[in-house]
């Protein structure tokens, strides 16, 4: 796992808790979101279980013996969704996709790697793809690769392919 940087509102107790001043609630929970894309990418994780966020390192400072609650949690996975980092996986909203980029952005650089390796109107599998080395998208959950890929589809630079044996897409 890679070494988080934390930033300085980590170790400030404060932070753990919601501010109710909006305007400070506003930098808050960007610096939640921020902080929580930057651990997301770092350890490759894209699905926060709201029932279990609390005992994770991100919202979980066990040196000054912080947690946000789970109401805080939600309202950070709310605001990712609000700018397109985060989705519901169910209607409950206990589990949740973190998009270290948005679907767009994702799609954009998976199709331009595609092009830069001449990999246009060539099938890739999706473990190929989520095996490529020195790749932001290296790593990344197939489901919200499929997800990337459905955005390149829509855009006719893709023909996802999806089959009980194997999934890839065909990059145009």
């Amino acid at each position: 796992m890679a070494e988080i940087n934390w930033p300085w509102q980590y170790n400030f107790p404060p932070f753990f808790t919601i501010q109710p001043n909006k305007e400070t609630q506003k930098l808050q929970l960007d610096a939640w979101k921020s902080l929580v894309l930057d651990y997301c990418r770092s350890t490759k994780q894209c699905v926060i279980d709201v029932r279990e966020a609390n005992n994770s390192p991100v919202f979980h400072n066990a040196a000054i013996s912080r947690k946000l609650p789970p109401e805080g949690i939600l309202l950070v996975l709310e605001e990712l969704a609000a700018s397109g980092n985060a989705e519901p996986l169910d209607k409950t909203k206990t589990r949740w996709f973190i998009f270290w980029r948005t679907l767009q952005e994702l799609a954009s650089i998976i199709h331009t790697w595609a092009k830069d390796n001449g990999f246009t109107n060539t099938v890739c599998t999706f473990y190929e793809l989520t095996n490529t080395p020195d790749q932001e998208f290296s790593g990344i959950d197939e489901d919200v690769l499929q997800k990337a890929l459905k955005e390149l589809e829509k855009q006719g630079k893709a023909e996802v392919i999806l089959s009980p044996e194997i999934n890839g897409v065909k990059f145009f």
